[in-house]
């Protein structure tokens, strides 16, 4: 070791474990433990060096504040406690807040179409199949947009499906797929190869209420696979 690191540690200890003649009477060592351990300790013990609030200009302005020192707005303060007993306190705190909203809007949802996309076999992992779904609600026409794709049995398929937000409208629910095929290869290249070169979808965001952006890549294993982004409109 350097003289250097002799000195941290010294000085390191002579801040941190000075004697405590207070703590005499209790079991254990005579001395503090660090400043900042004891306040990750998952324990409900009182801290043993609670932090002095003399002097504290926000405590001062709480003693001083009728409003405010009464407040069920301001969380408790617990300068005996550890980090971990506070954290508890607050997240009881906060399931609380959260039940009553939960169980109101829990009440409110009710289920306003079903309908199938696809079928799959017990032994299948469903989960894999759907693919970056993104929400787009066109307000202007009252209608709600979904993107997604399903991988498995059609990767070259973008799928948009269509719903109205206006309940009061006969607005017909509507889900059609967009194929990436070849005539894409062909019209980039200006070529009249024929080969048959399909694109499946990176990503797919709405761009703006008319147009979807999507990031296309090519599907055969080769090198410098093709990357492309397109804009389609929703017409």
């Amino acid at each position: 070791m350097t003289q250097k690191d002799i000195t941290f540690v010294a000085d390191f200890l002579t801040e941190h474990f000075n004697e405590a003649p207070e703590l005499y009477n209790r079991k254990g060592k005579y001395f503090n433990v660090e400043r900042v351990g004891q306040y990750l300790k998952d324990e409900d013990d009182d801290l043993v060096s609670p932090p002095n609030t003399e002097g504290n200009q926000w405590f001062n302005f709480l003693k001083n504040s009728t409003h405010l020192k009464e407040s069920p707005l301001l969380f408790p303060y617990y300068p005996e406690k550890s980090l971990h007993f506070v954290k508890r306190q607050m997240e009881g705190v906060i399931d609380q807040c959260l039940q009553k909203p939960a169980d109101v809007i829990g009440k409110s949802v009710h289920q306003a179409v079903c309908m199938s996309l696809y079928k799959t076999s017990q032994s299948e992992d469903s989960t894999q199949l759907f693919k970056l779904p993104f929400l787009w609600n066109d307000r202007t026409s009252n209608m709600h947009y979904v993107l997604f794709t399903m991988l498995e049995n059609s990767i070259s398929k973008i799928y948009i499906l269509r719903r109205s937000t206006d309940t009061s409208r006969s607005v017909s629910n509507g889900i059609l797929a967009v194929e990436f095929g070849n005539f894409l290869n062909n019209s980039i290249n200006e070529s009249s190869d024929s080969r048959s070169v399909y694109y499946s979808c990176l990503d797919a965001h709405f761009y703006d209420d008319e147009t979807v952006t999507v990031v296309l890549k090519e599907s055969v294993e080769q090198e410098g696979k093709e990357r492309i982004l397109a804009q389609l409109p929703l017409s």
